[in-house]
């Protein structure tokens, strides 16, 4: 039973992880001279860097009741194959009206990622495992944030911003089968489980299902209350989290230092999140409690963006500082929040409904990059976009401190 740690975890981890690293380069080609090189004004680039998250919320339901009542290993392989090629041709394309499409189509072909891993992850953790496992999943996104800052830094600073692209889209593609040779569907279809741990594993989780009252179907869980609340919880958090994962470079850019710099530096509060947010998680599951390890992060948060707004300019280390203090607290509830999802939603409509909460994470993520993209240009600064950032992530605290503490949908 160990293996899924150590050999299933880790494959879902890195594919995870490769997603990410192809959705968030943008903004380091953007900070290391696509802009300049294609004439793209500051709204566009803020469209461009807006419009992967529109192709992202656009797809996500189809995509997770793919997932669910098809097969996650036939659809992440695609994905994986479609997400590296899109991403690669960012480096190739000199009509701005290619790119619009390219960053669409790369939100398209990833949008049932993270709700099909989600059902995946279900299928194979229990519920004293599952904000841990949830934790390492969601980790791929800072932990690749971490390194693919350092990485495009240099990547940008010594081959240009198009190899960066190219280089970076190619690792997906070669995963693919990586992926398709490791990983299983349920418990009873891997060979490298015994038949008596596949028995005991699918015996649990299903006794598991028994406390979830199920729901008739999709229209029915879309119209549930809490569905509806999370909904709203998960666009605001988004809304503040992408603002800043998207144009954290560009917003350190504008203190004129060096490519290379640029990327250490905003490698530093990704790895202070990966910290926090498995220790979050990991008291979450020895505890047994979700809302407690998510809603005073978020607050914390914008209490952080709040002390860089009022910092201002003028004092760029402790700002910064704040910064960090910010995008870790961001990243920490996020195991708990989607073992929350896993153990209050019924199994027959959980990926729809997953999908639907992580469709308007989408939708608020787009809005969150296109508005501090466009904040920061009119202004010149990123003060308002930190008040933006602290004023959603406070109204996502909120409504999370309101939600039932993990009672069965």
């Amino acid at each position: 039973m160990n293996r899924r740690w150590t050999l299933l975890l880790p494959v879902i981890f890195v594919t995870y992880s490769l997603a990410y690293l192809d959705r968030a380069n943008f903004s380091f080609g953007a900070a290391a001279g696509m802009a300049a090189d294609l004439h793209i004004s500051s709204g566009q680039s803020s469209l461009l860097g807006a419009l992967f998250f529109l192709g992202y919320f656009a797809f996500q339901i189809p995509g997770a009741i793919y997932a669910q009542n098809k097969s996650v290993k036939k659809l992440i392989f695609a994905g994986l194959i479609g997400w590296g090629v899109l991403a690669a041709s960012m480096g190739l394309i000199s009509d701005i009206r290619l790119l619009y499409v390219a960053r669409f189509a790369l939100g398209v072909v990833e949008s049932a990622v993270l709700p099909a891993m989600l059902i995946l992850q279900a299928r194979w953790f229990t519920r004293s495992e599952r904000a841990r496992a949830n934790a390492l999943l969601v980790m791929g996104n800072p932990s690749t944030l971490l390194w693919m800052s350092v990485l495009s830094g240099y990547l940008a600073s010594s081959l240009g911003w198009r190899w960066m692209f190219v280089i970076e889209g190619l690792p997906p593609v070669i995963w693919a089968f990586v992926w398709w040779r490791l990983v299983s569907d349920r418990p009873a279809d891997a060979k490298w489980l015994s038949p008596e741990d596949r028995a005991a594993l699918e015996a649990r989780l299903a006794d598991e299902q028994r406390g979830i009252a199920p729901v008739k179907n999709y229209g029915a869980a879309f119209r549930n209350p809490r569905v509806i609340a999370l909904c709203v919880q998960y666009f605001l958090w988004s809304l503040g989290l992408y603002g800043f994962v998207i144009w954290l470079p560009s917003i350190l850019k504008g203190s004129s230092m060096g490519m290379v710099e640029l990327g250490w530096l905003s490698a530093l509060p990704y790895l202070a999140a990966l910290i926090v947010e498995f220790l979050n998680a990991a008291w979450s599951d020895r505890s047994g409690r979700r809302k407690i390890a998510m809603w005073p992060s978020l607050a914390i948060g914008a209490l952080a963006f709040y002390g860089s707004y009022a910092l201002g300019a003028s004092h760029f280390w402790i700002s910064f500082g704040l910064l960090v203090i910010a995008g870790a607290a961001m990243y920490a509830p996020y195991g708990p929040f989607f073992a929350y999802l896993a153990e209050t939603l019924p199994s027959n409509v959980a990926g729809g409904a997953i999908a639907l909460i992580n469709s308007m994470g989408a939708l608020g993520s787009f809005f969150g990059a296109l508005a501090v993209g466009w904040l920061n240009g009119a202004t010149g600064n990123p003060g308002m976009s930190y008040l933006l950032m602290a004023a959603a992530l406070l109204a996502s605290a909120a409504i999370t401190f309101f939600l039932p503490e993990r009672k069965p949908a």
